[in-house]
């Protein structure tokens, strides 16, 4: 298989796993030609770290013909730009969550990456990994009958006391439901399908921040967004499920995800990971079963994303982690709020396949 040859801009926390991954596991699929960064010297370290041939310039990267791919690490308000740069180069290129900061700029991007022929794609890839992807088949061998309902809950105190620059999670484009929301969702819409109709309620408990984290220890942010988001979605199944995100929340109980069926119920791995645990109780059981996992990738496989991109381009297939995907993940997030301010439903008007399941290997 010829390898695609991808360049990485943004060269902040997130892209040490990827550049890991990329120049390790998925090596067979990808190439990493090239680093950019706003801060040269991240590039040009990163570079000589894992031996990448080139660090350049934003521009200089998305321009280069060494360059079939760009990912793009950046923070969510440089998402579209960046993204909008590779695709009229005629690159494809893959981002991290969100797809973009408004549906407006996704949709433009989708339109030109559809008219340029070249692909988008976006993270969380999470929900390709082992736990997941092992949840997934157990629906689809009917393992708790017909799906019914879904919960889901993403709750903690914010980044402020560990993130070394935790000032955009308050800032449009985060919040926890833009933050995390995507992990969430997107193994919901795996798992259940594209949603039809949602409503919501949020709020903003903290006016300010302090950030105890270093290097910005004592600096005060003002949030921006709400921090507390609740959501009901009517599936097109016709199946309902909850959803809870918040950075005002000490400590819980609550689960990460649980699928509940006519046979039976299922407890979903946290899908901000690859691995375990899974649990199953069917209606003639006393209690709940440990499941083992069925599909490789249950470490810490960001890049799995681009590696499926790569496979994808090379067999002339659909990828998984598609820009349609997460359009419908960005219009779900965006409608919790507007849910909110309106007090009333949201019709959704997007819609997607579930991603075809990967194969297995155990």
């Amino acid at each position: 298989m010829k390898k695609l040859k991808v360049g990485i801009v943004g060269i902040g926390k997130i892209s040490g796993i990827y550049l890991e991954n990329l120049t390790g596991m998925f090596s067979d699929a990808v190439e990493v030609t090239a680093l950019a960064d706003l801060v040269p010297e991240r590039a040009t370290e990163a570079a000589e770290k894992y031996g990448i041939p080139e660090a350049l310039s934003v521009e200089k990267l998305v321009a280069s013909g060494n360059v079939e791919l760009v990912l793009n690490l950046t923070i969510p308000n440089a998402h579209f730009d960046v993204c909008m740069k590779a695709v009229e180069a005629g690159k494809h290129t893959y981002v991290e969550k969100p797809l973009c900061i408004t549906r407006e700029e996704a949709t433009r991007l989708l339109e030109t990456a559809e008219k340029r022929g070249v692909r988008v794609g976006c993270a969380p890839d999470t929900f390709l990994g082992a736990g997941i992807q092992t949840c997934r088949k157990l629906i689809d061998d009917g393992w708790i009958g017909t799906p019914v309902a879904a919960t889901a809950f993403m709750m903690g105190h914010g980044h402020e006391s560990w993130h070394p620059d935790p000032e955009f999670y308050y800032k449009v484009g985060g919040g926890p439901m833009f933050d995390m929301g995507p992990y969430y969702l997107t193994a919901l819409v795996n798992l259940m399908g594209p949603v039809a109709r949602l409503s919501g309620s949020a709020k903003k408990t903290f006016e300010t921040r302090l950030i105890t984290s270093e290097p910005k220890k004592g600096t005060v942010i003002d949030v921006d967004v709400p921090t507390h988001v609740v959501g009901v979605m009517d599936f097109a199944s016709g199946a309902v499920g909850t959803i809870i995100t918040s950075f005002d929340i000490w400590g819980h109980t609550l689960p990460r995800i649980e699928i509940y069926g006519t046979e039976g119920s299922l407890s979903v791995p946290d899908p901000n990971t690859f691995g375990g645990p899974i649990k199953v109780r069917r209606s003639s059981a006393p209690e709940w079963s440990d499941i083992p996992l069925a599909y490789g990738y249950s470490e810490n496989s960001r890049g799995l994303g681009v590696a499926d991109i790569a496979r994808a381009v090379a067999g002339n297939t659909d990828h998984r982690a598609s820009g349609k995907l997460a359009y419908h993940v960005l219009e779900l997030m965006h409608g919790f709020h507007d849910a909110s301010s309106s007090g009333t439903y949201y019709a959704v008007q997007s819609t997607c396949d579930r991603p075809e399941a990967l194969p297995m290997t155990r």
